[in-house]
């Protein structure tokens, strides 16, 4: 790429080496707390399910709002992007997403589930923008062909913010839901809802302040290079990222992956209260989703190794085959069989959006920017199908309804197998 130095030496080679690492070190920071933030939403659906007395459908309102976010602004966000530069887009998303939490405080004070659902769309643009950003930025700092692996390894520190978020979640958000509303009546029933409100205000407060602290620092670093998207061949010239099959496949591939792992994620909580299942209570629910995050968090780490040694595209295949069996599983099955393989889910999960997000830019050239605004915009499948699936659990029961998310899988399997070849013709 004409946006990596070609070195003239070895010690060239080195130092630009070295110039790369501190970014990607630098840039890891971003996937944390993204991966952070995003995963709250699985404790804050049955939470707000509760408070307003939703059904599934109504509560994934929640993933509508927030992952609608992406299809909303995430084209936008890659023509922003292309004009204010990485570093200032970055800045920007942190700020965004900032503003988003710091709503969270008068949605708790003033008990309506539309401010919370504002609030969540808030913040879910300022993370949108961050991904548009830095997602491209990452798959630029290197080799070309290493693009996989270096986006897996950031990646399994998002994995390590999902694996916290729950338990924080779960600890300070369910501290205050532990009361049997069924006992309470008129006033005490009242000032009991309005507590489980306010419960959410301390957590994301902290947030806004983590996530403005962190704008300023971005803005004042000077160790982020200047990334150009320059054209890697004549032609490429005047090409839309809409014109390479393999960016708009793996669009697809991003939709159904994302809405896959979200859905499964949304309902976690729910599945494993399930008598047949586990019967487990919302507080000790939440807290086992972190092993749901932490499979995947785990499973990132073993995909930097693996692929050292394999194709990226043949690991997303065998990842994608290994989901659609387990979830046959969970969807079938019961007891601890069935709890203990949704769970596993998250470590096949793990590999995939980097491997396609990769897969998907490769050979974009100038329209790497637009492709990953595209590929953002597909995250939007977050947002379509957890309501499908709580539609489907609504009306055929919720065990049943992880059956929606394999021919999610299926997808990504012919995507790792066929689907990502680009065809320049």
């Amino acid at each position: 790429m004409a946006s990596i130095p070609t070195p003239t030496s070895a010690a060239t080679d080195d130092a630009s080496a070295q110039n790369q690492t501190v970014p990607l070190a630098i840039l890891t920071t971003l996937f944390f707390m993204w991966g952070f933030i995003t995963v709250l939403n699985d404790v804050l659906i049955p939470h707000l399910k509760a408070l307003f007395d939703l059904n599934y459908f109504q509560a994934m309102a929640v993933q509508l709002c927030f992952f609608g976010a992406y299809g909303v602004v995430s084209y936008p966000a890659g023509t922003i992007i292309r004009k204010i530069g990485y570093q200032k887009g970055v800045v920007l998303g942190l700020l965004v997403a900032g503003l988003g939490c710091l709503m969270f405080y008068p949605a708790g004070s003033l008990r309506v589930y539309g401010l919370f659902l504002a609030a969540l769309f808030v913040l879910a643009s300022g993370i949108t923008i961050l991904q548009v950003a830095a997602n491209p930025y990452v798959t630029r700092l290197g080799k070309p062909e290493k693009s996989s692996l270096r986006l897996t390894l950031t990646q399994a520190f998002n994995s390590l913010g999902t694996t916290i978020g729950p338990i924080f979640g779960a600890l300070l958000i369910f501290s205050a839901a532990t009361v049997d509303t069924s006992i309470l009546s008129g006033d005490a029933l009242d000032a009991h809802r309005q507590s489980e409100a306010e419960a959410v205000q301390l957590p994301y407060l902290m947030l806004a302040a983590a996530l403005i602290l962190l704008a300023i620092v971005f803005a004042f670093l000077k160790k982020l290079p200047v990334i150009i998207d320059a054209q890697q061949d004549p032609q490429h010239i005047g090409k839309t990222a809409w014109q390479f099959k393999h960016l708009v496949l793996g669009a697809v591939g991003i939709f159904v992956y994302v809405g896959a792992e979200v859905a499964i994620g949304s309902l976690l909580v729910n599945f494993l209260g399930e008598p047949q299942i586990a019967g487990l209570s919302e507080r000790s629910a939440g807290s086992m989703i972190s092993y749901y995050w932490g499979a995947a968090m785990i499973g990132r780490f073993v995909g930097v190794a693996l692929m050292l040694r394999f194709r990226p595209q043949l690991l997303l295949t065998i990842a994608a085959i290994a989901a659609t069996i387990l979830l046959l599983v969970a969807s079938l099955g019961s007891g601890s069989i069935a709890m203990w393989s949704v769970l596993a889910i998250g470590l096949f999960n793990a590999i995939m959006f980097p491997v396609i997000f990769s897969l998907a830019v490769a050979k974009l050239g100038p329209a790497t920017s637009q492709g990953s605004g595209i590929l953002c915009v597909a995250i939007v499948g977050g947002a379509i199908i957890p309501p499908l699936q709580g539609l489907l659990a609504d009306n055929i029961g919720l065990q049943l309804s992880f059956l929606l998310p394999i021919v999610c899988y299926l997808y990504i399997a012919f995507y790792g197998i066929k689907g990502y070849k680009i065809d320049e013709a």
